[in-house]
């Protein structure tokens, strides 16, 4: 071949591809992303059938026609495409979802691999480690919060199925501040759970004969005030002896709880016959009959030192004589009041 013919073989295919570098450059702007296409839309094809691609190509731009089956790209290789990965970053070997994220097989929170309570009950509150959280107790009286009706109960006080402090005798005031922890059932009580004690004397309403005693008036088992004299009324003995009989006991019985509310109340048990026998014989049975009471409350609790016992006999009647009405009537025992 003479050097004429080869320059111009070698300067038609130099024409050949400048015309075509300038077909490719008028196709850059294509409506088939990612591939060089001719004036008429074809995809620009080599000499060996390849379609061209463009610098802007991404797996996500491949067809059929030109890359056949071409697998997504999965960049965590947990067999969810990258474009439809939620959770990209999967660790290898981890289960996961459609959507690319580890499954949470009992809905949880908690993921799997962390699960260490993998069979938790639906809706139930769970720990980082996705077993049953603990629930509080704030006031720490073994009721949880969620059902406990009373949540700041005092440090050990001792408390129901609710969480409330016990009320013993069910009387409205709990245990921990009740003074009176054993009051019968239906009786009104004030705020430390003792019965209502309206006039303060000390005696509860239910048994105060005298509701309304004036403020500091001392009183007996009865509310009512006490003067200088008590007749201890229904106190009789057997004839012409010191010994006590009746109703005596029931009498005393109250006597004795009124000196005991006053420790400091010093009597003289004073003793008294009716008129008939003699003076000298009536004093000594007086005597006797006013020891025989003073015993008997020292028996129930009233300091003996507190007893002055004397007898008076036939003397001071408070009533006839000449009467059997009024001849009981002297026969009689009274406290007299030394010292309040």
């Amino acid at each position: 071949m003479s050097f004429k013919r080869l320059i111009s073989l070698l300067s038609a295919a130099l024409t050949a591809v400048i015309i075509s570098t300038a077909t490719m450059s008028t196709a850059a702007a294509t409506d088939i992303p990612g591939y060089w296409t001719t004036e008429s839309g074809k995809i620009w094809r080599n000499a060996y059938d390849q379609c061209w691609r463009t610098q802007e190509w991404k797996p996500e731009h491949a067809i059929a026609e030109c890359e056949g089956a071409v697998t997504p790209a999965d960049g965590d290789m947990d067999g969810v495409a990258d474009g439809q990965d939620s959770c990209p970053n999967s660790k290898p070997g981890i289960k996961v979802d459609a959507r690319g994220c580890e499954l949470d097989s009992d809905n949880d929170g908690v993921v799997d691999s962390m699960d260490r309570c993998p069979s938790s009950a639906a809706g139930e509150v769970v720990d980082a480690s996705g077993c049953k959280k603990a629930e509080m107790d704030k006031d720490g009286d073994g009721v949880v919060d969620s059902k406990d009706r009373c949540p700041g109960t005092p440090s050990g006080a001792a408390v129901d199925a609710k969480g409330c402090e016990l009320d013993g005798d069910k009387d409205g005031v709990v245990d921990s501040k009740d003074r009176c922890p054993n009051t019968a059932a239906g009786v009104k009580v004030g705020a430390t759970g003792c019965e209502l004690d309206s006039d303060g004397d000390g005696i509860v309403d239910k048994r105060d004969e005298c509701p309304d005693t004036a403020s500091g008036q001392k009183v007996d088992a009865k509310g009512c005030e006490i003067g200088e004299v008590i007749v201890l009324k229904g106190v009789t003995f057997a004839t012409s002896s010191d010994l006590l009989k009746g109703e005596s006991s029931r009498v005393l019985d109250e006597a004795a709880a009124t000196l005991k509310r006053y420790p400091n109340m010093v009597v003289e048990v004073a003793g008294y016959t009716d008129s008939r026998g003699s003076a000298s014989l009536n004093k000594a049975l007086s005597q006797k009959r006013a020891e025989s009471v003073a015993r008997y409350l020292a028996s129930k609790g009233v300091s003996a030192a507190n007893l002055k016992a004397k007898g008076y006999g036939i003397a001071s009647p408070i009533a006839d004589n000449g009467t059997a009405a009024g001849r009981a009537m002297n026969r009689r025992v009274e406290l007299h009041i030394l010292q309040q």
